[in-house]
């Protein structure tokens, strides 16, 4: 029972470490917008076995899922994909396929525990979906569900895809509990870099300028989703050589905004998609972003100024700063332990 006492201890303090899984993709045919498909042919497949653990499947939705995230915010970045789409979206896809390995690997040692009686509380999960929720759709369950059904996945699956990481978590936390305590000044360090990641984002804002073409233009009926694509790199150009924004907003862009040079003040992040909100909070105020894409049409954007959210108290996440500076501090056991338990296992990665 003493298992079972450690992770209920250790997984709400997880819940706060814990990356979001949300599911928002784009989802744009090739035919609907004149570029190629968003992801390279076979790619991820829902049926496919992406990898077997000592047997176990690795599914290629389970990859998807976790990377539906990347590809919308690639398809967003990169209207023509190209060779660099493909670079960073394959690089991701790895690294999600090794975690899904990892996972599966730690989640056979707490099968161990599990009939020594450890347990994961069914409210922990619900925590959990409920934080992302919140914290990714501004609250909007209807929104979240919709997302799981563009990616083929039931909420039952995806609670058992987010039990078995907050399990991993609290594996981690479990097998090197005896990590040596972490000093006064690098909790204060590590707070001082995470805070700003840590933030409530659901209440950052944002001014920038917008010229947004859409992808059929009523008052050009020769207008394609390929010459609407090409109109906006033009524009893009000329801006970053030196043009006025907001003359060829008022000029070009087609919203409620062009009349006042595409400027829109203190924008919630929650109005809009998670695509666009994850480049522009990223961005360098001054930076000409775009052409952007999304299933409306193209965007070219310049951030002015960005208003964030506001961070935790310390005190109220000291305990998630002491348990991250542990973790760091017992990463390199943790990978020869990862590795051990790679090299006795029979593990099968069937796409490449």
């Amino acid at each position: 029972m003493k298992s079972s006492w450690i992770l209920s201890l250790l997984l709400p303090t997880a819940l706060l470490a814990q990356e979001p899984e949300i599911p928002s993709a784009i989802a744009i045919s090739e035919a609907e917008t004149g570029t190629p498909s968003a992801i390279p042919s076979g790619m991820v497949e829902v049926n496919r076995i992406a990898a077997t653990v000592n047997g176990l499947p690795i599914t290629a939705k389970e990859v998807g899922v976790m990377l539906s995230p990347v590809i919308g915010q690639l398809m967003a970045e990169f209207p023509r994909r190209g060779p660099e789409f493909d670079r960073r979206l394959n690089e991701s896809r790895d690294q999600i396929l090794d975690e899904l390995i990892d996972r599966q690997l730690i989640m056979a040692e707490f099968k161990k525990m599990e009939a020594k009686g450890a347990n994961l509380p069914d409210r922990v999960v619900d925590q959990e979906i409920d934080r992302q929720i919140q914290t990714l759709y501004n609250g909007d369950s209807a929104k979240f569900r919709e997302e799981l059904s563009k990616a083929q996945m039931g909420m039952g699956s995806y609670r058992n895809m987010t039990r078995e990481k907050l399990i991993v978590q609290a594996m981690r936390g479990e097998k090197f509990k005896d990590a040596p305590p972490p000093l006064p000044g690098e909790v204060s360090k590590e707070y001082a870099e995470s805070k700003d990641s840590l933030r409530d984002t659901s209440k950052d804002s944002i001014t920038y300028r917008k010229i947004f073409l859409p992808r059929l233009d009523p008052a050009n009926p020769l207008a394609t989703p390929e010459t609407q694509l090409t109109l906006a790199e033009t524009l893009a150009d000329e801006i970053r050589n030196g043009a006025d924004f907001g003359e060829l907003a008022v000029k070009h862009s087609k919203d409620a905004f062009a009349d006042n040079g595409g400027l829109q003040e203190n924008v919630p992040r929650p109005d809009l998609s998670p695509e666009f909100a994850a480049i522009l909070f990223d961005a360098e105020p001054g930076k000409i972003l775009g052409p952007l894409e999304d299933s409306a049409g193209f965007t070219i954007a310049e951030v002015e100024s960005i208003k964030k959210g506001p961070a935790p108290p310390f005190n109220d996440v000291k305990k998630l700063m002491d348990e991250r500076v542990r973790a760091k501090k017992t990463s390199a056991r943790y990978e020869a332990w990862i590795e051990d338990l790679r090299k006795k296992a029979l593990i099968d990665i069937k796409i490449k």
